[in-house]
């Protein structure tokens, strides 16, 4: 049998494609329509977040972080503000941590529900983009009644949270999450029992555990290698201790693996929101210490020092300790770190964050090759990145 020989060709996957999920750019060297190498091309949406942040004091950087996920605004508030207190010392309010919690894994599934409709699109779902942003909608509809935005909520504050949570919220959560995952179950019949989507994720993208760790790679895409490693069960923060969950991991790695994990994901978030909102404890939500937290309005008005206390803290931002600290969180994404070193002044002399979609992007350049063009589309979905923190 003779074989003809077939040169390699260069095709420009993005940065504008829809499929890329942002303005990330894969150089594909094809051999007829097999993958035989893939060039991950980044730096289209950079913006210089942690040399801003160097740039202006601790409170006023929060509002950079939210901007990097802009799909888990909230989830990177979080592990930022983790590191900030770490610096300081200090440990917030019990019902504070609750209420972090809470509107976390609201955000996580908020994110989750994003990459389900997006990455079911890519594969040819039309029908179930439909139901998960009618389903994420109503997540928006909550977390806005708490923190006034519906996107990019800059809502945690050093020491706490802004506010409490709204009147009868905590009854309109529980009666969405009986109902949302009856919604999600209606999803998952759609895809689970298709044919087609069988045949373009299973044994589709396989990344062996080893080489994800290797890599970096956090998140869900680690645990859909078969890694059952979360920060939250780990390294718990903010009370993550104090709630039963379980972490769902796949068995080979590949697109299904990982599309199952996110989908459980979101049944375990439901299960962590039950717990905090039926056990929020009573008290503040913010730290009762006028140096580190503006002290509240009416005191304000009323009384010369907290007025002062106050003027200090909007004008000029806190003056912390000298020092250095790391301290990650689970994103949506995966491990989402902050590591901070302080001069002593008001603004932080040194940012370096570590996004998860940025180590597990790098993962690409080894999934892809052996693969089909069209099975490109379906991998680089499973991995859901987010190009605002990779270009942060």
């Amino acid at each position: 049998m003779k074989y003809f020989k077939t040169d390699t060709i260069e095709l420009n996957l993005g940065p504008q494609h829809p499929a890329t999920h942002g303005v990330l750019r894969i150089k594909l060297h094809l051999d007829g329509e097999m993958i035989v190498k893939a060039e991950i091309l980044i730096g289209y949406l950079h913006r210089g977040t942690e040399k801003i942040m160097e740039n202006v004091n601790y409170i006023q950087a929060m509002v950079w972080t939210d901007r990097m996920d802009y799909l888990a605004p909230i989830l990177n508030n979080f592990a930022y503000i983790l590191a900030v207190e770490k610096l300081l010392g200090i440990t917030p309010p019990l019902r504070a941590q609750y209420i972090r919690v809470i509107l976390a894994e609201f955000s996580r599934i908020a994110s989750h529900l994003v990459w389900l409709g997006t990455h079911l699109l890519d594969l040819g779902f039309m029908t179930p983009l439909m139901y998960a942003f009618r389903e994420r909608e109503k997540i928006l509809d909550l977390l806005e009644e708490v923190t006034g935005q519906r996107m990019n909520n800059s809502f945690f504050r050093i020491g706490g949270v802004g506010a409490d949570l709204p009147d009868g919220w905590e009854e309109r959560a529980l009666n969405f999450l009986e109902d949302f995952e009856k919604k999600l179950g209606e999803i998952e019949k759609m895809v689970y029992e298709n044919e087609i989507f069988i045949l373009r994720t299973k044994n589709v993208g396989i990344l062996p555990v080893e080489l994800a760790i290797e890599l970096g790679v956090t998140g869900p895409p680690l645990r859909g290698s078969g890694l059952p490693y979360d920060i939250r069960k780990f390294f718990p923060y903010s009370s993550y201790d104090h709630f039963e969950f379980k972490i769902p991991t796949g068995e080979i790695g590949d697109v299904y693996d990982r599309f199952f994990v996110r989908v459980e994901e979101m049944k375990q978030s439901k299960r962590i929101i039950k717990q905090a909102i039926k056990n929020l404890p009573q008290g503040d939500v913010l730290l009762n210490d006028f140096k580190i937290v503006p002290p509240p309005k009416e005191k304000v008005y009323d009384g010369i020092e907290e007025m002062i206390h106050h003027f200090k803290i909007i004008s000029e931002g806190i003056k912390f300790p000298k020092g250095e600290v790391y301290m990650s969180c689970e994103g949506a994404k995966g491990e989402l770190g902050f590591y901070i070193v302080s001069d002593g002044t008001n603004k932080p002399y040194r940012v370096r964050i570590r996004p998860p979609s940025f180590y597990n992007l790098q993962a690409l350049e080894y999934v892809l090759p052996g693969n089909l063009l069209q099975d490109a589309i379906a991998i680089i979905g499973s991995f859901d990145p987010v190009l605002g923190e990779i270009d942060r």
